[in-house]
């Protein structure tokens, strides 16, 4: 691995893809159809909070076809306390009714994007925890976070993080966005534990800002 500032990324990169590899993502489902929900639940919320209310949800609703069958009024009292629960009602009774049926539920970028609630970020987190080929990164508020304190990327636009980690690293090696997002859930937090972390051979903000004090 070589040390900053000259850094091969698909090189570096991979002590990080090795400690998270086979992860499951934080959110507690059981099923593609739970992962989906959940998904549209936990935007801008936490995945602690949606993983709390998602027993109940889900003996409310235990399948696609369930769901579709409900009205918004019911779905919005049963999610009231979800941060933009009006419209996550609509989001969801339009995916269910459009879905239908567990077993059509979507397994490529452009299927999941053009449903409502549903974008890249989620989109990718779908395609991953289901063992699908990845089409593109994954990038949360942990991984705007990550990626350019690592150096690996720039700015705070998640679309363009996410492009710039794609032109970075060869797409066996895209799971790098999720592993991020672990990395910042336990040690590259807000306030970093940076001597704890097995990134900081490469890391810009270690080198820079820690290392360089």
């Amino acid at each position: 691995m070589e040390s900053y500032p000259n850094v091969n990324w698909p090189e570096a990169i991979k002590p990080l893809l090795k400690k998270y590899k086979n992860t499951k993502h934080p959110l507690d489902y059981k099923t593609t159809y739970q992962l989906m929900v959940m998904v549209v639940l936990s935007a801008q919320d936490s995945d602690k909070h949606i993983n709390k209310i998602a027993p109940v949800f889900f003996e409310a609703f235990p399948n696609m076809t369930a769901l579709s069958n409900t009205t918004e009024k019911d779905l919005h009292t049963r999610i009231s306390d979800v941060r933009n629960s009006a419209n996550k009602s609509k989001w969801l009774l339009q995916i269910a009714q459009t879905i239908k049926a567990d077993k059509n539920i979507p397994y490529t970028h452009d299927e999941l994007t053009v449903l409502p609630g549903i974008g890249r970020k989620s989109a990718n987190v779908i395609l991953r925890e289901s063992g699908k080929e990845p089409e593109g990164i994954m990038v949360d508020l942990h991984t705007v976070r990550v990626a350019p304190r690592l150096g690996i990327a720039t700015g705070a636009d998640p679309k363009k993080i996410e492009k710039q980690m794609m032109d970075a690293l060869p797409k066996s090696e895209w799971d790098a966005g999720m592993a991020m997002s672990f990395l910042g859930r336990e040690i590259c937090r807000p306030t970093p534990k940076c001597d704890e972390c097995l990134m900081n051979p490469v890391c810009k903000y270690y080198n820079e800002e820690i290392k360089g004090q």
